[in-house]
């Protein structure tokens, strides 16, 4: 049970200590938190080296399984975020179990995706193939570059035969150095598309993904990093465990103050930083209005408003606790243009 065990909330949670020193192991999301693409995000590099020296052990959790993990702990090293494969788990290591649950030990598998599918598959003892016409006994889908109009087809004739179809995750899309790209979701879609078939999905937010996760690290306490409402932040809430949203990816303030229960996380940062920081509470002050730092919130007549001044992710905590207090007493979101007008920039 970590400090602040996971529960339905209406407002942000708050620790009184840096939250490395109240959660064991971070669990990381790489795209969006840690990188984009080949690039460090700005302030990850630093914060990472300060936690790991407070005592957290460090986990990378990724929905992308194109690459094994000793090849994405490469990558980290070179940004300068020392890791060992053993503290890379990703969606294809999830898959590949879900797969050998299903199939008779030493199965052809047929692979749409990458080299982290496949190394996942021969982890398991399995043999990796790429066409219906090896005799596979299933088939496993994850995002590669690589991945075009072929594979899919070859996919889709498999799936369309009734071989169990597993998919690393369903993300419609990934950050990467130039932006905002499709993701395996778009590509499971197309597969779906063809044959009408549902697969079933290893990756966040469901809990294969944290199955394995737990499985590979051991945390006692652990806490979700993300930067995606619908993967980290949704898993964590799927698992039971305490979570921080960094805006440093694909997550707006305007989805988190419009967000279900399932997709509000405990913790907000502007990035990497907030592992370090105790974070700060947010008060009722009556009336459907709270408080954070120098800023006030509230949600009179379903419109958010913002006064105030200060950090911005203090002002995004007193809106997120009006937004989620209105939309929990009224079965609806609060409009929020006037008020995220108001917000200063990032710090």
């Amino acid at each position: 049970m970590t400090e602040n065990a996971a529960v339905v909330r209406s407002v942000p949670g708050a620790s009184g200590r840096a939250l490395t020193e109240a959660y064991d192991t971070a669990l990381l999301d790489l795209d969006g938190v840690v990188y984009a693409g080949p690039h460090a995000i700005v302030h990850a590099v630093e914060s990472l080296e300060r936690a790991r020296a407070a005592g957290m052990r460090l986990a990378y959790v990724t929905n992308n399984a194109s690459r094994p993990p000793r090849v994405v702990a490469e990558h980290l090293t070179e940004l300068g975020v020392p890791a060992e494969p053993a503290d890379v788990i990703n969606s294809a290591q999830a898959a590949a179990r879900l797969v050998a649950e299903k199939v008779p030990a030493g199965s052809r598998v047929l692979v749409v995706g990458g080299a982290g599918l496949v190394e996942a598959l021969e982890e398991r003892g399995l043999v990796p193939v790429r066409s219906l016409e090896d005799g596979p006994a299933a088939v496993v889908q994850g995002y590669d570059p690589s991945v075009g109009w072929a594979d899919l087809a070859e996919a889709s004739y498999a799936v369309g035969r009734g071989l169990p179809w597993v998919a690393s995750n369903t993300d419609l899309s990934i950050p990467t150095a130039r932006g905002i790209a499709p993701g395996n979701g778009t590509l499971v879609a197309a597969v779906r598309a063809a044959t009408g078939v549902e697969p079933e999905v290893a990756g966040k937010p469901l809990p294969p993904m944290h199955r394995e996760t737990v499985l590979r690290t051991g945390a006692k306490r652990p806490l979700v990093v993300g930067d995606r409402l619908d993967t980290d932040i949704e898993g964590a809430f799927n698992g039971g465990v305490d979570s921080l949203l960094v805006f440093t990816g694909v997550a707006t303030p305007e989805e988190v103050l419009a967000a279900p229960v399932r997709h509000r996380p405990t913790y907000l940062a502007e990035d990497l930083r907030g592992l370090l920081e105790p974070q700060p509470g947010v008060a009722a002050l009556g009336g459907g209005r709270f408080g954070c730092g120098g800023w006030t919130a509230g949600a009179a007549g379903g419109v958010l408003a913002l006064d105030g001044a200060g950090a911005r992710i203090d002002a995004l905590r007193a809106l997120c606790a009006a937004a989620w207090t209105w939309a929990d007493a009224n079965g609806s979101a609060a409009e929020s243009a006037k008020a995220l007008a108001g917000l200063p920039a990032a710090g």
